[in-house]
């Protein structure tokens, strides 16, 4: 049974409360939720905290989401908590700081770690906050269950693909169309809101945006801005 797991908090030091700031028509969360509500599962959820949860629920239930209230800072327990209370096997993982991310992506990536039977699946190649994480459940538990450092904890994931002795963790490259790797279009500061903003105000209209769209408007524009240094992995921030 697949669970995706859109992970908000309202706590952000350099862009307070950027997953409510308004975006075109509707919040920036709400964009994402809007987009991954296309991936089929059979529980689309929410997971935040006690101090964001009055605020997410509203934009959630619009969306045929559920809210999860977990851990402030263990975003590996809050995962692996909301993990037990759904009885979910695989894990579509996203956050609510993108905006843009692909519900095509996250479908690609569903079939992809099916077929390779991985514990952790997901694409090189896309702009960054366009992709998901897909993880078995158990590899969630198993890294939990391993005396995680902090970064492990805060971004819930890396233990996987930072330990591949323990883990299968297979990343491919995303076809040629959907790929701009240079890319980055999550919202970590107001530069970045201000820069996606323009990007809405050119090619939305009132549906999600599509993977393919939003790479053509990128190349035509050259908008592809490199991150020196910057994590490649999608959504690895700890909100």
């Amino acid at each position: 049974m697949t669970g995706v797991f859109l992970q908000v908090r309202l706590a952000s030091s350099r862009l307070p409360r950027k997953a409510l700031l308004q975006l075109a028509d509707r919040p920036v969360v709400e964009h994402a939720l809007r987009s991954l509500r296309r991936v089929p599962a059979a529980v689309h959820c929410v997971l935040t905290d006690s101090a964001s949860a009055d605020d997410i629920r509203p934009v959630a239930e619009r969306c045929g989401y559920q809210t999860f209230v977990g851990s402030e800072t263990n975003v590996l327990e809050r995962y692996v908590t909301a993990i037990r209370a759904f009885g979910v096997d695989e894990v579509v993982r996203a956050t609510g700081d993108n905006p843009l991310v692909s519900w095509e992506l996250a479908r690609m990536a569903v079939a992809l770690r099916r077929r390779e039977r991985a514990d952790y699946a997901a694409f090189d190649g896309p702009p960054l906050g366009t992709g998901v994480e897909v993880v078995r459940a158990d590899a969630l538990e198993r890294a939990y269950a391993s005396s995680p450092d902090d970064y492990d904890i805060e971004h819930a994931t890396p233990f996987l693909y930072r330990h591949p002795d323990r883990f299968t963790v297979v990343r491919r490259q995303a076809p040629p169309a959907y790929c701009a790797p240079d890319a980055r279009v999550t919202i970590d500061t107001a530069d970045d809101y201000e820069r996606i903003g323009a990007i809405f105000a050119a090619i939305y209209d009132g549906e999600p945006i599509a993977a393919l769209r939003l790479v053509r408007h990128l190349h035509s524009h050259d908008r592809s801005t490199p991150q020196p240094g910057s994590e490649r992995h999608e959504n690895s921030a700890g909100t």
